[in-house]
């Protein structure tokens, strides 16, 4: 009992009121009859029944886990949800078990989870460095312990002072020819790998990336498997300096961690040698037939981030389109909007604005799944035709997912934050369900490669191939999309957009060749800064940067279009592929208008087509506005995955937000445990300044 004689131990609970008329599902209802296109026609040709279904059996099973219940993150501290989410991967490993689920199942289960568990880096990073470097022994070793949980790794690239710079990692491996061993060691401060997810208290073996030191020569980084904690009792082995590195702005059910090395000693095993090799005893090294080959790890790693962006943007659209329908704000004394001919407050999503700012991101998401589709079909195509000794899709891969990587992150967090502010003041209540979201995507624009410094690998490849281009050394493949507009340009490099109006602009052809020309001039621009006026590759960065966007963004148009194109009226009956193609047109002239300046400077588009863009981009909006609810549905999104008192399928919003309010801990109590020690002393003394004071 509280000192007042009354029970504290009794929750705040709001009256039982209705919201009023109308409700959000009656706005939800409203706007889904409204709708053009089948909903469910969309979903099956984005996403495929063999995934909608998956999705239908795996939601249940989850909803019903108590350690897979996702509210509860709002009210728990770090530790806390650390430890929720240790226990969530521990019930996954037997769920799997019981329902048979393989590794897409298992992939759908995280991505519906939607939070980063201390075994993430386990999958997604170490077991596919182990199989794609280990030779036939370590397979057998590493490989398959691996995937039964047997040894929990991660991936120990970046360094406290080198990140996306893999070339200037310190951490060495010398080989020891007397022993047959290596030497890891650390040897400055700046050498400590540092940011390793499920380092920190969970893994016991990493995936090193080291210099190789043999004979004194520098050989450059190399990957190893290093077993970095005992098997009995998990404690760090003698040389190895291991722990967390403190709070982060996101992530924090992830444990990154720092790691450094002593002179710490491994048997010739660990040198993973699927490509390059080193001879026992002498110390020979053979070098790999192709020093691109190492680079699958950090490919597979983008082309991931590349195609689950679209996915947590749609998260974000979904919520803002939703919330806008519900929300009411104002009266438009000019077209007041009735319901049933009574006046209402406009709701939000009728406001020009709004739509402006949301049905662009709503074409973009559907623009990042198909690239994102795309980007996984050309990797696995990639390690087919290495497996077979074809090396050239390589470059172009490497190269393209590290400009998307680049670019969709950084089209993703912005737009995802602009979601989030749509949603107005309820946007920044973690109930909205973005404010983790967008806390847990921000890492991506930094990791597997710093959005800016990503850029370079991007640009240095389409220098190379504009040179092979001129030089005839180069011809154009289904594959190989640089190579085709590059080649379209040089046959005709001063042409211009032939459109006079705005609806000759709904074209596919015509806004691919104007990305393909941007991207293009761009590059034979940089071209004449580097080779014939003597820049320095520093003095063009900001250059290079651009020709990396301008290359990523043709690819992500030619992937929507292409994408429709290939369609079949099977698959894509004419009111989806109508509402499709307007999305897809959309998206185009958006990304034309946010980068109108770099078209203008081509000389490709005048002032007055750029006006005509900008004016069509607004009638497209409009067009899309009786389908944007209808059309954030075909992203088929659970409830459970949003975990969002604004984006509900329902359009409950108002009852959700109290009821997530009711759970607060603060509100489990009537009388805060603080009062007696804080509150009531710091009252008392203010009261008993004001009697003192009055007394005189």
């Amino acid at each position: 009992m509280a000192g007042g004689g009354f029970d504290n131990n009794v929750p705040t609970k709001f009256p039982k009121l209705s919201v009023k008329w109308p409700k959000g599902s009656d706005h939800l209802k409203a706007e889904r009859a409204k709708a053009t296109f089948n909903v469910d026609a969309v979903s099956k040709f984005v996403f495929g029944d063999d995934y909608l279904n998956r999705v239908k059996k795996i939601v249940p099973i989850l909803e019903s886990e108590p350690a897979f219940e996702k509210t509860q993150r709002y009210y728990q501290s770090r530790y806390q949800r650390i430890a929720h989410a240790y226990e969530k991967d521990k019930r996954m490993v037997e769920l799997a078990e019981e329902f048979k689920w393989d590794d897409e199942d298992k992939r759908i289960v995280n991505v519906l989870y939607d939070q980063v568990s201390p075994y993430s880096l386990h999958y997604l990073m170490f077991i596919p460095t182990l199989r794609n470097q280990c030779n036939e022994e370590q397979r057998e070793l590493f490989y398959e312990r691996a995937i039964r949980n047997e040894i929990i790794g991660c991936y120990a690239q970046t360094e406290l002072g080198h990140g996306s710079n893999v070339q200037g990692l310190e951490t060495t491996a010398t080989y020891i020819p007397e022993t047959n061993e290596f030497e890891l060691h650390s040897p400055h401060l700046t050498s400590s790998k540092w940011w390793i997810g499920s380092l920190a208290k969970t893994a016991n073996h990493a995936a090193v990336m080291a210099r190789l030191i043999i004979h004194g020569k520098d050989y450059g980084p190399h990957p190893f498997c290093v077993q970095i904690r005992s098997m009995e009792d998990h404690r760090p082995l003698s040389g190895v300096t291991v722990g967390d590195i403190g709070p982060k702005f996101g992530y924090v059910t992830i444990d990154n961690g720092f790691l450094m090395f002593d002179h710490y000693r491994v048997p010739h095993i660990s040198f993973l040698a699927k490509f390059a090799q080193i001879k026992p005893g002498s110390g020979e090294y053979v070098k790999p037939a192709n020093a691109r080959l190492s680079y699958g790890t950090m490919v597979l790693s983008r082309a991931n981030i590349v195609n689950g962006s679209g996915t947590t943007l749609a998260r974000g659209a979904t919520v803002a389109v939703r919330y806008s329908a519900v929300r009411r704000q104002f009266v438009d004394s000019n077209e007041p909007r009735k319901w049933n001919n009574q006046v209402i407050e406009t709701p939000v999503i009728d406001y020009t604005m709004q739509q402006y700012r949301i049905f662009s991101t709503v074409a973009t998401v559907y623009a990042l799944l198909f690239t994102g589709r795309k980007m996984i079909q050309l990797y696995h195509l990639n390690q087919k035709e290495m497996e077979n000794g074809n090396l050239g899709l390589l470059a172009d891969l490497h190269a393209t997912s590290s400009g998307l990587k680049s670019l969709v992150s950084t089209i993703t967090i912005e737009a995802l934050e602009d979601c989030r502010r749509a949603c107005g003041g309820h946007g920044f209540s973690l109930f909205s369900g973005l404010g983790y979201a967008y806390q847990d995507y921000l890492p991506l624009v930094t990791f597997e490669g710093d959005n800016y410094l990503l850029t370079q690998q991007t640009a240095r490849y389409l220098l190379k191939t504009y040179r092979s281009v001129v030089s005839g050394k180069a011809e154009p493949n289904e594959h190989n999309l640089t190579i085709t507009y590059l080649t379209e340009y040089l046959k005709s490099p001063t042409a211009a957009m032939p459109v006079s109006t705005g609806a000759e602009l709904l074209n596919p052809e015509i806004l691919l060749t104007a990305f393909g020309y941007r991207a293009a001039y761009g590059i034979t621009q940089l071209i004449e800064q580097i080779d014939n006026q003597g820049r320095s590759w520093n003095s063009v960065l900001v250059d290079i940067n651009r020709v990396s966007r301008s290359h990523s963004a043709y690819v992500i148009v030619h992937n929507f279009f292409a994408a429709l194109q290939q369609a079949s009226k099977t698959e894509l009956a004419v009111p989806e592929r109508k509402v499709l193609q307007t999305m897809a047109y959309l998206f185009a002239l958006h990304m034309m208008e946010k980068d109108m300046t770099e078209f203008l400077i081509s000389d490709y588009i005048t002032s007055t087509q750029a006006k005509l863009i900008r004016e069509q981009t607004l009638e497209l909006i409009a067009q899309i506005r009786p389908n944007a609810v209808s059309l954030v549905d075909a992203f088929a999104l659970p409830d459970y995955y949003l975990a969002s008192a604004l984006g509900r399928y329902d359009g409950d919003v108002y009852e959700s937000l109290v009821d997530f309010v009711e759970k607060e801990p603060l509100n489990q109590t009537i009388v805060i445990d603080s009062y007696e020690k804080y509150i009531k002393p710091f009252v008392y003394a203010g009261l008993k300044r004001q009697k003192n004071e009055s007394k005189l």
